[in-house]
């Protein structure tokens, strides 16, 4: 999981200080990307800098992707 610190470009699709899911993208961070589940409910591209990698307490990440 990660936070939002930055959406220059993407307010619509990322909301800033939101928690969102990153998905496995090996090739992505290669090139200084994250692949992330925004707004719209599909995993999308953005610049890696624009998240922090966040480690939650094991029922905090149940009841965050339960939400989902």
């Amino acid at each position: 999981m990660v936070i939002c610190v930055r959406n220059d470009g993407y307010e619509v699709s990322l909301e800033l200080r939101k928690i969102y899911i990153a998905v496995a993208d090996a090739d992505a961070e290669k090139h200084g990307l994250r692949r992330v589940i925004d707004e719209s409910g599909e995993d999308y591209l953005y610049p890696a800098n624009f998240f922090v990698e966040i480690a939650l307490p094991q029922p905090i990440r149940r009841a965050v992707l339960t939400a989902a």
